[in-house]
């Protein structure tokens, strides 16, 4: 491991510029007065590491805040080259990973609520095999000393920029156009959502705090809610009432034969069947003044971003 001099400024760098985390991690560094760099896929390409040093020269702390698209294969591919490249840079400029992670490693299902960060972790579908993999290299590049790594994993989330979020596809997306909104989440389970903003504050807590390292975080979400309950806080934020589509399995199963991007959400479909509720009591114990947003204050902001955006 690369030891910057004690006597560097910090620099914090934040991988993934534009995305919904990215832009949230960047907001809360700025608001901490730290001098910090955006870099998105134009700037540097994550997977060559000789390529992504000479843009992490002085950093100190490394934000791995990118996205990939939404394809199991995409994932196991890239992933792994992903990580072992941002390791490799991080080492040779001394510089701390900050990696924002999901939850998809744990399995099988149906999992054990409420869901800790000790769950079991055997995944049964190649995007949690893909992330489960990415993890351990980060873990692991800590335990031998080569890079200070802290994992920030975060539920669903909802808010500014989230434009994957199961809120906004076909959700939020159909309601600013004028139609009804569809989701292919059941009516019933309840399950808990991280907001944007707050998974960007929470990654920097964890960055700033040297206790943190070398462990995993889930990070701060609001209480376990239905989607008609969440579909309440639209109501309220809109100004009108709709009912909200809910596509039965045998049609997301049908649908899935002809559209590959259905196919990828099906996959992951045993979140929404029963009840998820991420555990950040961790979190909480450690930083107890931190207060996850509301969810009605986390909704206005969703629909304030993306009502200007298509303005």
């Amino acid at each position: 491991m690369s030891e910057r001099r004690s006597d560097m400024p910090e620099r914090h760098i934040v991988l993934g510029a534009g995305g919904a985390i990215a832009s949230a991690t960047v907001k809360a560094l700025q608001a901490t007065g730290v001098d910090v760099i955006a870099i998105g896929r134009s700037d540097a390409d994550v997977r060559d590491a000789a390529a992504l040093a000479p843009h992490l020269v002085g950093a100190s702390h490394v934000y791995l805040c990118i996205g990939l698209p939404y394809v199991g294969a995409v994932w196991e591919r890239d992933w792994p080259v992903i990580m072992r490249a941002v390791l490799s840079a991080c080492e040779a400029a001394g510089a701390r990973l900050i990696f924002f992670d999901n939850v998809y490693m744990y399995g099988p299902p149906p999992l054990a609520n409420p869901i800790t960060e000790d769950h079991q972790q055997t995944p049964t579908t190649r995007k949690g095999r893909a992330r489960k993999a990415v993890a351990d290299l980060a873990l692991q590049a800590h335990a031998a000393g080569r890079v200070r790594v802290v994992i920030g994993r975060s539920a669903d989330f909802y808010g500014p920029g989230a434009i994957n979020s199961p809120f906004y596809i076909q959700f939020l997306e159909n309601l600013l156009a004028g139609k009804p909104p569809q989701t292919l989440m059941p009516q019933g389970p309840r399950h808990t959502y991280a907001y944007t903003l707050d998974n960007g504050r929470a990654l920097v807590r964890l960055a700033l705090d040297d206790v943190a390292y070398g462990a995993v975080w889930h990070l701060p979400v609001g209480p376990a809610v239905t989607v008609e309950e969440m579909a309440d806080h639209f109501r309220a934020v809109l100004g009108r009432d709709f009912k909200v589509a809910h596509l039965p399995p045998f049609i997301i199963s049908l649908l899935g034969l002809f559209n590959s991007t259905i196919r990828e959400v099906a996959e992951m479909g045993y979140q929404f069947r029963d009840d998820y509720v991420l555990d950040w009591s961790r979190f909480a114990a450690r930083y107890p003044d931190f207060t996850p947003t509301p969810y009605a204050e986390g909704v206005k902001s969703m629909v304030d971003f993306f009502h200007s955006r298509e303005a």
